[in-house]
């Protein structure tokens, strides 16, 4: 790290934590107040926070195994990010819980942390061989209105992760399914990019534990079980309906799971979604793009765009049935100029696999 972002770092920081002393003492413990380790109200000018403090997880830190009240889960489909891999968990302090709620949302206790590790295994052939953890991301939520988001980067040793609130890049190489060595810069978001992404009627929220999403099986003690019932089992989820009655979501690389338009509303969902929906950030562009949609001008179907530009490519409509290289969504996707790309932040490779389907898709129409 260079000395001039060094002291930018120190300089945010002492912001950041400034910030933090002023909050109204009223509230319901944050954080920092569930680290049980060091107190983050503590000077600077101590060790910056790392992520070891939080004891999410135990023995070898990089080796990511949860410790109590820490539950791994794994959803239908991931947001593209550059081809990395994730691990994600939640964080439920003793007698929090989660609950069900109308159309499958989850809503969260305070006091829970939801914790998603990026990372890039050696091999992608064999991911169990080895692998570099870039960075852990934290959704906390504050109390029963607020999230919090953080982000903690992983030093070369993979020993710990310190807190970074100005974001960066970190080169990153694997060798991908076909035995061809890759690399690139991935981008370390910094925290209102994090924010931005998670912004719903502006309030952040997290977008991926929803019950389309969670509705899938998972190993637990060494055996398979139905993820939901499963945290249903363990009393930390409330509310779970009857089989029948929960939403499912495809899986947008699983033929079997879904048909080819149920497989890209998946794929669209997660990557396009917590902005291209009626309350979220880009709710101005007309697009709706949630799983669940129906209106299919709002899905983008011979829908124009509200601000033509270079965004647009000068092409007409969002989607053109049979002809993908005519619509608008598949010159964003297949396109890394920052600005005609989308999603607008969050990768700086094009998803080869991910086009694909939306072609098919589109062609289908």
């Amino acid at each position: 790290m260079s000395a001039l972002n060094y002291l930018l770092q120190l300089f945010l920081l002492l912001i950041f934590f400034g910030c933090q002393s002023t909050e109204n003492k009223n509230t319901v413990p944050t954080a920092r107040k569930v680290v049980p380790k060091i107190s983050l109200t503590n000077s600077v000018s101590k060790e910056i926070p790392k992520l070891s403090d939080y004891s999410f997880f135990k023995g070898k830190l990089s080796d990511l195994i949860p410790s109590e009240d820490v539950y791994m889960y794994e959803l239908n489909n991931s947001l593209f990010s550059d081809y990395s891999f994730k691990k994600r968990f939640i964080y439920l302090p003793k007698g929090k819980k989660m609950t069900y709620r109308e159309k499958g949302v989850l809503s969260f206790d305070p006091g829970s942390i939801i914790i998603k590790n990026f990372y890039y295994p050696s091999d992608f052939r064999n991911p169990d061989a080895g692998k570099e953890i870039i960075e852990t991301r934290l959704l906390i939520k504050e109390n029963n209105y607020n999230w919090k988001t953080l982000s903690y980067v992983w030093n070369e040793e993979q020993t710990d992760a310190y807190l970074n609130i100005v974001g960066g890049e970190k080169e990153v190489s694997w060798t991908d399914h076909k035995g061809k060595k890759q690399s690139l810069n991935y981008i370390i978001p910094n925290q209102t990019q994090c924010k931005s992404c998670h912004m719903l009627n502006k309030k952040i929220t997290p977008i991926g534990p929803i019950a389309g999403q969670l509705n899938r099986k998972n190993i637990y003690d060494d055996m398979i079980h139905d993820q939901l019932e499963y945290f249903s089992e363990k009393k930390i989820l409330l509310g779970l309906p009857k089989k029948d009655a929960r939403p499912k979501f495809a899986k947008w690389d699983e033929e079997s799971s879904g048909s080819l338009e149920d497989r890209a509303k998946a794929y669209l969902h997660i990557n396009c979604a917590h902005c291209h929906n009626d309350l979220g950030p880009a709710k101005n562009s007309g697009l709706n793009l949630t799983y669940y949609e129906t209106n299919q001008r709002k899905r983008g179907i011979y829908k124009p765009p509200i601000a033509a530009g270079k965004g647009s490519g000068n092409l007409k409509f969002s989607i053109v049935p049979n002809e993908p290289e005519k619509s608008i969504m598949i010159y964003r996707y297949n396109n890394l100029d920052p600005g005609i790309m989308m999603p607008e932040i969050g990768r700086k490779s094009i998803h080869k696999e991910g086009v694909a389907l939306l072609e098919e898709y589109i062609k289908s129409l």
